[in-house]
């Protein structure tokens, strides 16, 4: 390893990903939230679906269910996957394709896997972020917007073509992703080559993670085997990853935290105990609307 920089962030501790279901029965890895690590400020979630190859029949999706108070980032590798919200957007993300929710106020929204995808199955791998809003915007009204198009999302290759970086949302080598949100964050897939490398400026007191999406990666002081997520430290305002036994393939994630109280069940995540009951109550009643499937 030749990662021995030391304004380079160290790792406070590697996370191993917890095994589950989700939706209509299908498999994910989730670094957190699980004991001991509730959620990454400003970050709540993270899961990841394969990759896998599906047969004919075997893909799934996640029936209708309401979101309030957070972002949602869903971003399809493999396997093309429709959204459709009450809002009445009705969308499919295609492979490269980011959906950026952001629940606000409160919606509903399914995700189901595509006729085709369903009927011939096939590669599926995708990644779900979850991002907290700060409490003065936990009421903004929905919002969805979609990068799908060849070109949407950036790519750019490090100096020496050790990486490729697809910057989904802030700025890092030269480029900005096109989804801005409301709390500052960096969110890039790393794409590295054997024995490739990539550094990422996090401005001081944000919080910054390294997650495994397949191979095995390494900080300076850490080797992260697939599925595992490392916490790193604040104590530089760089980052550094590589790929020391093969190629690799790593979420990078660092973010402003928030440094507030956070109450959450399932698809809400408030400030208080009575803010997500009058959640359950608003959804109860139809006040995040429906959806005509």
């Amino acid at each position: 390893m030749h990662l021995t920089t030391p304004a380079v962030r160290s790792t406070l501790r590697v996370v191993r990903p917890f095994h589950t279901f989700e939706g209509e029965g299908f498999p994910v890895r989730r670094p957190f939230p699980q004991p001991g690590l509730p959620l990454a400020d400003p970050f709540l979630l993270v899961e990841q679906v394969g990759p896998h190859v599906l047969g004919p029949g075997e893909a799934k999706g996640v029936p209708p269910h309401p979101h309030r108070g957070f972002e949602t980032i869903q971003y399809v590798i493999e396997g093309a996957m429709e959204d459709v919200d009450s809002a009445g957007h009705r969308r499919v993300v295609h492979p490269g394709g980011v959906q950026w929710l952001t629940a606000g106020s409160g919606l509903v929204h399914l995700t189901r896997p595509t006729p085709e995808l369903l009927a011939d199955g096939g590669p599926q791998h995708l990644v779900q972020i979850w991002l907290n809003l700060p409490a003065r915007l936990k009421a903004t009204p929905p919002r969805v917007r979609y990068g799908s198009a060849p070109g949407d999302i950036p790519r750019v290759v490090t100096e020496d073509g050790g990486a490729e970086l697809t910057v989904i949302s802030g700025r890092t080598h030269g480029v900005r992703g096109p989804f801005e949100s409301h709390t500052p964050v960096l969110v890039v897939h790393a794409r590295l080559a054997a024995g490739g490398r990539a550094e990422f400026t996090v401005p001081s007191g944000h919080n910054a993670m390294l997650y495994v999406l397949s191979g095995s990666a390494a900080t300076p002081d850490a080797r992260l085997p697939d599925g595992h997520l490392a916490i790193l430290g604040r104590e530089a305002e760089r980052c550094a990853v590589e790929a020391p036994d093969g190629p690799a393939e790593v979420l990078v994630l660092a973010g402003e935290p928030l440094g507030e109280p956070v109450a959450r069940t399932g698809p809400f995540v408030m400030n208080t105990a009575a803010e997500i009951h009058q959640a359950q109550m608003d959804y109860q009643h139809g006040l995040m609307g429906h959806i005509d499937i």
